[in-house]
Parts: C-alpha cells; sequence; structure tokens
C-alpha cells in the first residue's frame, strides 16, 4: 500500500525549557504567564512549536534567544559572556498533555549564571524568576495574593526532572560552573551548590573538595573583594568534565 500522510491524524513537536539560574542565593526557573488559550492566564515554562524547516537544538535555541536574549554557550569556549549550557532533558508525550490537539514535548535544560528579569514574547503575556520550590509546591504557583493553581499542561512535572536532572548531575560534573560568571570565588561556586541542593555545606571542606579535584577549577591569578572581606582568590571551569572523586550531594 502507498504512503498515504492524510491516514494519520495531526501531530505537532514542541520545545519546552527548563531555565534554571541562581538568584539571591536561590535555584530560580523562568515562568511566563500564557495570553492565549489553553491555559490562558496560567504561570507555565517557556517554549514553543518546532517549526518545519528547524531541529529540535535549533528550536530549543531559538527559543532560549527570545525568551532570555541568552545564546547556546559553545563548550569549545571556556570563558562565555551572555552563555548558557543547553542539553535535551526528556520527551513528553501523554496523549492528553496538551488540549488542542496531540502534542509530543521535548524538553530542555538550560542553566546560566544570574540573569537579569526576563521579558515576556511570543504568547506570553509576563514572565518571571521563581523559586523553583514555589513553582513545585503542592497545589501550583500563585503571585501577587492570587489564588494558587498548577503550572500549565504537565509543566510541573518537567520542571522537577530538571530540577533533579541539575541536582544529580553537579555531583559528578563540572555543571555547576554554569551557574557562575567566567571567573568566579570558590564562596561563589559553594553558593550555588547550596541553593541547588537546598543544603548548606561546611566551607573549609568544600574548598578543600573542589580545589583537589583535578581539572575542576584553574586559578586565574586574580583576586575579588566583591563578596566583602578580605581578596578572594579567583577561578575560572577547567577543562574536566567528569569529576573523580564526584561532589556527594549531603543526605537531608
Amino acid at each position: 500500500m502507498p504512503y498515504d500522510p492524510s491516514a494519520f491524524p495531526p501531530f505537532a513537536v514542541t520545545v519546552d525549557l527548563v531555565v534554571l539560574t541562581v538568584r539571591r542565593h536561590a535555584l530560580c526557573a523562568m515562568a511566563v504567564r500564557r495570553g492565549e488559550p489553553p491555559f490562558q492566564g496560567r504561570w507555565a515554562l517557556p517554549g514553543g512549536f518546532v517549526r518545519a524547516d528547524e531541529d529540535l537544538a535549533q528550536a530549543a535555541a531559538r527559543e532560549l534567544a527570545e525568551e532570555t536574549g541568552l545564546r547556546v554557550h559553545d563548550p569549545a569556549v571556556p570563558a562565555q559572556d551572555n552563555g548558557a549550557h543547553l542539553e535535551q532533558l526528556a520527551t513528553y508525550g501523554d496523549p492528553k498533555r496538551d488540549p488542542r490537539m496531540r502534542v509530543v514535548s521535548v524538553a530542555h535544560l538550560a542553566l546560566a549564571p544570574d540573569l537579569p528579569a526576563p521579558r515576556a514574547g511570543g504568547d506570553a503575556s509576563n514572565a518571571r524568576w521563581a523559586p523553583v520550590e514555589e513553582l513545585l509546591q503542592h497545589g501550583g504557583y500563585g503571585r501577587d495574593s492570587e489564588p494558587l493553581a498548577p503550572l500549565a499542561f504537565d509543566h510541573a512535572q518537567i520542571l522537577a526532572d530538571g530540577v533533579e536532572r541539575a541536582r544529580s548531575k553537579i555531583e559528578y560534573s563540572s555543571l555547576a560552573t554554569a551557574f557562575c560568571p567566567p571567573e568566579f570565588t570558590v564562596g561563589e561556586l559553594r553558593r550555588v551548590y547550596e541553593a541547588v541542593w537546598g543544603v548548606a555545606l561546611d566551607p573549609r571542606n568544600f574548598h578543600r573538595k573542589v580545589t583537589g579535584t583535578p581539572g575542576f577549577l584553574v586559578p586565574t591569578g586574580g583576586t575579588t573583594t566583591r563578596q566583602g572581606g578580605r581578596p578572594a582568590q579567583l577561578f575560572r571551569a577547567g577543562g574536566a568534565t567528569l569529576l573523580n572523586p564526584p561532589m556527594l550531594r549531603p543526605e537531608v
């Protein structure tokens, strides 16, 4: 039998973005308020439909640029201003996840240093950073005395998966440096781990572990007083992608 495309139901593919950053010592995610149905007025993750002429990576990079102004970080360039780490997270294809039609979403995780206030774009009427604990709390997310409502679609599950990916991956990889500027102190890196994991870490033990892990950090030769007190040594990310030994997450 010849192939007949009309014999199959309509089908669409989207990309959704779990964009994480550390703001005011808290792990935050970007949330956008939907300006159109379905779920008009509800908060959601940024994202959109994949265009006919782009692949998934291009679609995710485009949405990231439109929503945050960030370009994707090039791993071949260790120090890059205004660059974001972007990786594919998971695929979500429940037939009822989108009331409009059958839509499969390929979610991506994006990590970047402290970012400015986001701007709304596309079908979003508003955008903001929100602590992930507020977005993931049972009952959903509200703002300015609004009643709590869950994130639109299945975005609470996607966000939870993205947060857990970040929490687990910084144990065995150098991904935590994606939350830092090109040059950072050990104290600033420690606060990233504390924000992502939601725990307090012993400063001396942390300093010993990260500076003693081969290829993790490279001294720049400079210092800074932006944290106050005595000048602190500046580092940049080293060439290691996997940490040996790993930075194990404390049990809480």
